[in-house]
């Protein structure tokens, strides 16, 4: 997750101060690469998925990383605009074939009863690596300075994302099942004889209601969660693509961007924990909305932001609401319809969530470019967020319906 996700969205506040720098790209035009990337969301999601369930994490995440380490020595290359787009285009499908989809499988078929606090444990491991390589990319392309330049760092990305293809694809263990497990680390249960003798039984494997990928998208519960992880992410990719050229606009480096970036991820990562814990002990919808509304107030903070101090303020609110909230919207899938198709159900619910990331980032960068300032175009982002704590709150579990079995009277 750090080395797919870290360098391509959390770092794409400091790559387009610049490539603004260099070439002279407006807000609307940077703000359509992210969007670009929501076009291979929306997509492949349902194939990312179905790929998932068909061939295992494992292979995925291979094949991811050989396309995205490819795409970024490309990016190191762009010489226009459709170059830019392109380089983007070509990130996101490496990125999306070996990251999110594929490894939030894996979890939720490793993980029932403790399954957000496992989520959680897994998100603050990729927020721990953002810490240190958003700064240290902003440190290398820093056009004030004559380091590395945004084109060797991208290469340099590329070509180590390529070499760790293989090894760390090794690492992945797509079912429990295929080590002698279930989920949570249980045991299969012993043979008859084993039990007759006198062993203890195992805690009995926790049963979920699986629904298939059709039951799924005839509740009312799996739209709501799909338009409500929509709504909530569309200021995450705003703010991914504009931070950086928000503060530069009020003053501020480059350096100082990455470092609000570092201290919002900081907060993330603990408030993961907090997220996971939460979502175990309170109504699961309840604690997404709570975190959302959370999220929201940071980006009412930073439309008001006037000294480094009020930035970090923003850091601190909306990463402990992007924290708590991140593990939770991948949790109440699993929660809802099991692990048995849950690929599938999380690649058709990225289509509804790209839709509306489509417009997120080069809508802000439009409403910058003809008012001059970026006050309007994120409050229309609180007001996206707030509709997303809404339906997070009217997204009640489904109930699977059985079919009755006849019996001989009938």
């Amino acid at each position: 997750m750090v080395i797919s996700t870290v360098p391509l969205f959390h770092a794409m506040s400091v790559w387009a101060v610049a490539l603004e720098r260099e070439f002279g790209w407006n807000r609307t035009q940077l703000g359509f690469a992210l969007t670009f990337t929501r076009v291979e969301g929306g997509l492949m999601g349902p194939l990312e998925g179905y790929l998932t369930d068909k061939v295992g994490t494992r292979c995925m995440v291979f094949v991811g990383l050989l396309i995205l380490g490819s795409a970024f020595i490309f990016f190191g290359q762009v010489q226009n605009l459709w170059m830019f787009y392109l380089a983007y285009v070509l990130m996101a499908v490496g990125q999306g074939l070996g990251s999110w989809i594929p490894l939030m499988t894996m979890l939720n078929r490793w993980f029932h009863r403790r399954r957000a606090m496992a989520l959680g444990w897994s998100n603050m491991g990729s927020r721990a690596g953002a810490l240190v390589l958003v700064p240290a990319i902003a440190w290398a392309i820093d056009p004030d300075f004559d380091r590395l330049g945004w084109r060797m760092t991208a290469t340099v990305l590329g070509v180590f994302m390529v070499a760790v293809a293989w090894p760390i694809s090794r690492l992945i263990r797509n079912y429990p099942e295929d080590y002698g497990l279930l989920p949570d680390g249980a045991k299969p249960a012993p043979s008859r004889v084993a039990a007759d003798s006198g062993g203890a039984p195992p805690p009995p494997a926790p049963v979920e209601d699986d629904f298939t990928t059709s039951e799924a998208l005839r509740t009312p519960a799996f739209w709501l969660i799909a338009f409500g992880h929509g709504f909530t992410s569309m200021v995450i990719l705003a703010i991914m693509a504009h931070l950086g050229l928000l503060m530069v606009d009020k003053g501020y480096e480059v350096q100082d961007a990455a470092f609000v970036v570092s201290a919002y991820t900081a907060v993330a990562m603990g408030f993961q924990l907090v997220g996971g814990y939460l979502g175990g002990r309170i109504p699961i919808r309840f604690a997404l909305a709570m975190f959302t509304t959370l999220q929201a107030l940071g980006v009412v903070v930073l439309v008001f932001a006037d000294a480094l101090p009020t930035f970090y303020l923003f850091a601190v609110l909306f990463g402990a609401g992007f924290g708590g909230r991140n593990p939770l919207t991948v949790a109440i899938r699993g929660d809802y319809f099991g692990s048995a198709s849950f690929g599938k159900i999380l690649g058709f619910s990225t289509v509804p969530m790209n839709i509306l990331l489509l417009i997120a980032a080069p809508l802000v960068g439009w409403m910058r470019d003809v008012q001059g300032t970026y006050t309007d175009a994120f409050l229309v982002m609180v007001l996206t967020n707030l509709a997303g704590a809404a339906c997070f709150l009217l997204a009640k579990r489904p109930v699977k319906k059985t079919t009755p079995v006849p019996t001989a009277a009938d």
